[in-house]
This record gives C-alpha cells, structure tokens and sequence, in this order.
C-alpha cells in the first residue's frame, strides 16, 4: 500500500477523531514533506484539506436528515466553537449550516465523497539514474501553485517563451539552453512555488518581476519522462507513492525540478524530458 492510500485509509477511519498532518504522515511512512506531495500527486488535493472537506460533508448529510445539535456536529469535526464551524461551512460550499438543515437537501452542495484509489500510475516505471549536481541558479516567470490550479503551470511556460531574453546573465544561448521547471518553498498545505526558468550567473540585474531560486547542492534520482508533458502527473504519481517508499531513501527538503533541453518540442509538449528529485540515505 502506499503513502497516499494509507493516508486515505486512515482518514476514512478515523474521521471522527482528531488528527494531524504529522499522524497522518507517521501512518503512511513517511515525512510531512513526503506525504504532502504523494498525497497532491495522487489525489490533485492538499491532505488537510481533503480532511476538512470530508468532515463537513458527513456533517453536510447529518444536517440534511434533520440533526438537531449544530455544536455536537461541530466538535465532532474539530472545530471548536459553533462559530468556528459555521465559518468553515459556509466557505466550503457557500451556505450555513441551518439553511442546509432546513432545506433537507444535498442537490446543490459540491460534497467531497471517500477517494478511491485507481491505477492512475504508471504500469512500468524505468529506473533513474543518480547525479550528484553542483549548485546553481534559476531565474524565471513564477507563480504560487496549489492543487487547484495547477493547470496554471503551462500558461508560465507560455510566459517564460515570451520573457526569456529578458533574463540577464543567461547560462547557454538558443537551441543549447536548458529550461528548468522548478517546485521550491512548499507548504504543508501542498502550495509551492514554480519557476519556469533557465541558469543565470547571479541574480544581481535581475527585475523584480522574475523568480528566483539557488538550487543547493544535492543527490538527485533522476527520471526520464518520454511521453507528452501532459501525461507528467501520472510519472511524478509513481515516483513518489511507488518507488521512492521502495528504494530505501528519503525524499530530501529542497527543490526538484524537471529539466528541458534541446530534445524537448515547447510547440508540441513532445520530446521528452527529466524530473529530478532530491534524495537521501534513509
């Protein structure tokens, strides 16, 4: 079972109960940081707020069939006050509780049913080679990513094209330029920061405008993704919930990034391209 689907079975049953990230990571195997980017690679949701959203839609449904006590729902949610509650129900799905109580209807709430877990990874995943890389620096277009929006990530790609020669102290030139996708300064929430970017030799001219990150240096596994770009959630699923819990490492605290070079088609999103993701002795 992996990471993702123990997270998932010990949310169902333990909905009721108070939990944490750090629990919920302890279940599954693995850190907090690991858990949060299996649990986003598999699912599109950060892990608490897939908790919180399953918690009020049971309470969703007790109030529909005519609860009585909105307090005793509340604490049985983890929340601590009526209020509290009240608050977090209503930004879920754009109502109150009592409105929903006396309506005794679902039809017009978006409720977040169990996930079951399905064949989203790869049948076959071919083994990374590792490389031990040197620091260096990334400037780019950038932008706050959370998993629901995500879809946002190509239209910084389409960015980058329009602004690269914008970005000074360039490393490499034209066709021998490697692109780098970079995912840094990540939450427990499953937000991060992606820079779509290239190499420059400091950031010292650099406008405010772009992003920028100091890639430590680190030991990466390093994947080779030969299909369309499109397809690159089902790879970064099977990294992270099948091979690294099997490998006998750990996810490393820094950034991954996939790296683009001239094999790869920005026209077409064909030609292939790597995803390397930092590692470390267990």
């Amino acid at each position: 079972m992996n990471p993702a689907q123990r997270a998932l079975w010990y949310i169902e049953s333990h909905l009721a109960e108070p939990m944490t990230l750090d629990e919920i990571a302890a279940i599954s195997g693995v850190s907090r940081f690991h858990i949060v980017r299996a649990f986003a690679a598999a699912t599109g949701l950060p892990v608490m707020r897939f908790v919180r959203a399953r918690r009020l839609t049971e309470a969703a449904r007790s109030l529909a069939n005519g609860a009585p006590d909105i307090l005793s729902l509340a604490l049985e949610a983890d929340y601590g006050s009526h209020e509290a509650f009240t608050r977090a129900f209503r930004d879920q799905f754009g109502t109150t509780p009592e409105a929903v109580r006396a309506a005794t209807c679902l039809d017009k709430l978006k409720l977040q049913e169990p996930i079951l877990m399905d064949s989203t990874m790869l049948d076959h995943l071919v083994p990374p080679r590792f490389e031990a890389a040197k620091a260096f620096l990334v400037a780019g277009p950038a932008e706050r990513i959370s998993c629901d929006n995500g879809a946002a990530i190509p239209g910084l790609w389409h960015r980058f094209h329009q602004e690269v020669a914008d970005l000074p102290a360039r490393v490499g030139e034209g066709k021998s330029q490697v692109a780098y996708g970079v995912c840094c300064n990540g939450d427990d929430s499953g937000n991060f920061d992606y820079i779509a970017g290239v190499e420059v030799a400091d950031f010292s001219d650099l406008p405010r405008r772009f992003g920028r990150i100091r890639i430590p240096e680190q030991r990466y596994a390093v994947f080779t993704h030969t299909e369309h770009v499109a397809s690159i959630r089902r790879t970064v699923n099977t990294i992270w919930n099948q091979w690294l819990p099997a490998s006998g490492l750990k996810a490393a605290d820094a950034p991954n990034f996939e790296r683009y070079d001239e094999k790869f088609d920005p026209a077409t999103g064909n030609g292939g391209f790597e995803i390397w993701i930092p590692v470390r002795e267990a």
